[in-house]
């Protein structure tokens, strides 16, 4: 696989690597991994939710404003 960034692009992201101690290819390639990792864990949140609501699993509005109020709180 080829990457192909902007010479800032790829300097910024040497930048990283040199702060982070790492190679710019082991840097990388953490981060494409990260981002297939969290990409996997979203979509099984995804089925998961849907799961839940074919099976009319759902909360009234007002539980999810003070659900997403406390989130908010700390």
């Amino acid at each position: 696989m080829e990457l192909h960034l902007t010479p800032e692009q790829e300097a910024r992201l040497a930048e990283i690597a040199h702060h982070q101690g790492k190679q710019l290819q082991q840097l990388a390639t953490e981060r494409v991994l990260s981002l297939l990792e969290d990409d996997d864990a979203f979509r099984v949140a995804v089925r998961l939710g849907l799961a839940q609501a074919d099976a009319g699993n759902f909360i009234e509005e007002e539980e999810m404003d003070a659900r997403f109020e406390k989130m908010m709180r700390g």
